[in-house]
């Protein structure tokens, strides 16, 4: 009986190692978050936007993934769009299709009055 245990964990084994194996690398799922990005979406969520700005910079020193460089890119485009810079606003929007052309804003942040219009026509711009 035992051997027969053994058998179904060695067979149980190989089969989580072959599951695995086809998953393909998942090096973004287990690398920490960025301290320098979420220390940046903290500021601009407390409304601290010069200090977002300067981490969000900082963070996209560091080699950030696509994601999270879309990420850095969106919320800086929210501060210059708040902050009456609609010209950089623009710039950074579409520095975050150029990394994902795919990229959408959440239901919430695609209808605010300010930089709704900036991403909708920089989007308009990737699905030609």
């Amino acid at each position: 009986m035992t051997n027969i245990r053994v058998m179904l964990v060695a067979v149980l084994a190989a089969f989580l190692l072959s599951a695995c194996a086809e998953m393909g690398p998942m090096t973004s799922l287990f690398q920490p978050p960025n301290k320098e990005l979420a220390s940046g979406i903290k500021s601009y969520e407390e409304g601290d936007y010069k200090t977002a700005q300067v981490a969000l910079l900082k963070a996209q020193e560091t080699g950030l993934d696509k994601r999270d460089q879309v990420l850095a890119h969106k919320y800086l485009a929210f501060i210059h769009c708040v902050s009456g810079r609609e010209k950089q606003c623009h710039e950074e929007f579409r520095k975050a299709l150029v990394v994902d052309p795919t990229f959408e804003l959440k239901p919430a942040e695609a209808g605010h009055p300010v930089w709704g219009p900036v991403f909708r026509g920089e989007k308009a711009k990737y699905t030609k």
